[in-house]
């Protein structure tokens, strides 16, 4: 059986506008969808005003940008730290979705071949792909729903609970 993005993405998923308050799309985010495999959704696509998808924010991109500036800069050391984990808060409150977002988004077509999906995720190191029509997004390939077709077609049995 010949699988492609339509056949697998995710066609319910949350969007939020670039200019929005960072703290809107902490909480979308936080309170994620589980989808029908049980994977729950750490991630928002982000639109402009005009619809069109500009980024993607992940719960990675917010862990990153919450950290201390300087942490980019210290191989692998902590030793300043003295827990006032508030005024970063403070901080991070202040950004807008554009500020943490990455751009540009890396995409693909509903055509696209399983293979050439998993090809890609691999390569690239990317968790989720969106699937563009005609410039919108219509849905989301995820590296979970990748994993669960997969199995589903290799093992020919439904996960056991």
């Amino acid at each position: 059986m010949k699988l492609t993005a339509k056949d697998i993405m995710v066609r319910d998923f949350d969007t939020i506008q670039s200019n929005a308050p960072i703290e809107e799309a902490v909480k979308l985010i936080f309170n994620g969808k589980t989808r029908a495999t049980g994977h729950k959704t750490v991630s928002v696509m982000v639109t402009n005003q005009s619809g069109q998808v500009v980024g993607v924010l992940t719960m990675f991109d917010i862990l990153y940008h919450f950290r201390p500036p300087i942490l980019n800069y210290l191989v692998d050391r902590l030793d300043f730290w003295d827990g006032e984990v508030e005024s970063y808060v403070e901080h991070f409150k202040g950004l807008t979705v554009e500020q943490v977002m990455h751009s540009p988004v890396r995409y693909i077509s509903p055509d696209a071949d399983l293979m050439v999906i998993i090809d890609r995720m691999v390569r690239e190191k990317c968790r989720r792909l969106p699937v563009m029509e005609n410039a919108r997004v219509t849905g989301i390939v995820y590296l979970s729903e990748v994993f669960y077709h997969l199995c589903m077609s290799w093992l020919k049995t439904p996960p056991t609970t």
